[in-house]
């Protein structure tokens, strides 16, 4: 049985593939971001429609659920661009 002999071409396609395949992975934690943010949202607006006059101070904790799930996404899109162009 002879050796397959690979080219330096297809070496280079297979690691572009993989690291396309390694973003895309990185990239489904901004799913988890979108959904977080619906859940946040959600439940804000289902407690100012029970009790109106907590809106204000709701929106405090509002705007830090916020901040923290959109830190996930970022640091998902962080970690796929670094896959995808550092390593």
């Amino acid at each position: 049985m002879e050796p397959t002999v690979v080219t330096h071409a297809a070496a280079a396609a297979d690691l572009t593939m993989l690291k396309a395949i390694g973003a895309g992975l990185a990239a489904c934690g901004m799913i988890g971001a979108g959904i977080g943010l619906g859940i946040v949202f959600g439940k804000f607006f289902e407690a100012v429609g029970r009790q109106p006059a907590a809106e204000n101070i709701l929106k405090t904790y509002l705007f830090i659920g916020m901040a923290l799930v959109e830190a996930i996404a970022l640091f998902a899109f962080v970690i796929a661009i670094m896959v995808m162009f550092v390593l």
